[in-house]
């Protein structure tokens, strides 16, 4: 087993490979029940933790780092811009500092493509349907967080749910390459083009879900592959992540699991080849309803459509 290596992004700021996804439910009452199994997981030697604004946990994120007594410096801090904020960007960052009680954030993220009208109850209208404000485009929106830099309130600048083809339309334009796409990937969604894509223009992945839900972590394959090295098909996964060269954020609210998550097994060519083979291009995440994302289609998004 290994411990977790550092991975550098473009502007040569560093963070571990494995963080802490920090997500806690939708409602405030399961949010505040995240800040123990953050200081936890900080207790346990996790430097990464990726909250956002739309997760609720920023607050519970910045207690936790207080109260373990580690030096803020030590610890990488991701935090995202809800839809809704696109259009107002210094204004939601300053709200997220707020929040968590820091200075600054190592990483800032648009965490979504689609702009949704500012609603301070919400995103969505009266009648439910998200609110969609056409005219800030996420190219308008990148150019606002890239005046961020130099602010001394970030270090690094990314996105999120970031396609092929809306990176291409994005860096057409854009000043800065952004630092980070945080997407969707485990052995089910290896999303090889985008990889390969974000490598080729120096922009540094991370993993969201990435053990995959049950039908990663109960696939014969990957239980197979488990048996093999003594360790958890959760282990497997995120071994696979790490060793294809990116960051990986897996939830963990129990203290044993989170070890278990950045110490890995190191894979073999043929675990790699195997676990390779079990791709079906296939989102697991729960994007609510079809046929839109958050009143964005699959192919708006550049993204492939699910299968029936």
């Amino acid at each position: 087993m290994s411990t977790v290596p550092i991975v550098t992004l473009n502007n040569g700021v560093k963070l571990p490979a494995i963080g802490l996804g920090c997500w806690s439910g939708t409602t405030p009452e399961e949010q505040a029940k995240s800040e123990p199994w953050i200081l936890t997981a900080l207790q346990n030697g996790y430097r990464h933790l990726d909250t956002a604004y739309g997760y609720g946990t920023e607050k519970y994120v910045g207690n936790a780092i207080r109260s373990s007594g580690i030096p803020r410096e030590e610890i990488f801090v991701t935090t995202k811009l809800p839809s809704n904020h696109h259009a107002r960007v210094a204004e939601s960052l300053e709200e997220s500092l707020k929040r968590a009680g820091l200075d600054y954030f190592d990483l800032y993220l648009m965490h979504w493509p689609m702009a949704f009208h500012y609603r301070p109850d919400g995103y969505k209208r009266p009648d439910g349907k998200p609110d969609l404000d056409e005219e800030t485009t996420f190219s308008k929106t990148w150019a606002d967080m890239e005046k961020l830099v130099g602010t001394g309130k970030v270090r690094a600048i990314g996105i999120s749910n970031f396609s092929i083809q809306n990176l291409e339309i994005l860096l057409k334009d854009a000043k800065i390459v952004p630092a980070m796409n945080q997407v969707e990937l485990h052995p089910l969604l290896r999303q090889e083009d985008l990889v390969q894509y974000c490598k080729g223009k120096g922009i540094m992945l991370t993993a969201y879900s990435p053990t995959g839900y049950a039908q990663v972590r109960e696939h014969p394959v990957v239980v197979k592959i488990a048996e093999k090295h003594k360790a958890s098909p959760a282990q497997i996964a995120l071994a696979w992540h790490v060793q294809r060269g990116y960051a990986a954020c897996p939830k963990s609210t129990n203290s044993e699991r989170q070890k278990e998550n950045i110490n890995l097994p190191t894979l073999d060519a043929e675990d790699i080849e195997k676990l390779n083979s079990i791709d079906e291009n296939r989102h697991l995440c729960n994007y609510g309803p079809g046929p839109l994302v958050s009143g964005w289609t699959y192919e708006q998004l550049g993204w492939t459509p699910p299968k029936v």
